[in-house]
């Protein structure tokens, strides 16, 4: 009862330029942590790039992608 998505659930979402926003973001946070790692010679792990990738970097990204 109720906790079924329905198609038009997951297209709703899918379409929502919120979701987009955050895929968006995720996918450059997942780019900066590669970047960082492959300068470090290992693994920094996602959460020190998402805190790296919002402190130095999400603001200006921002600016270049107003969606």
């Amino acid at each position: 009862m109720g906790d079924k998505q329905t198609g038009s659930d997951d297209t709703l979402l899918e379409e929502s330029s919120l979701y987009q926003r955050y895929l968006a973001e995720r996918d450059e946070i997942l780019r900066h942590k590669w970047l960082e790692s492959e300068k470090e010679g290992h693994d920094i792990g996602f959460e020190r790039a998402l805190v790296d990738w919002l402190l130095n970097h999400r603001s200006k990204w921002r600016k270049k992608n107003p969606h």
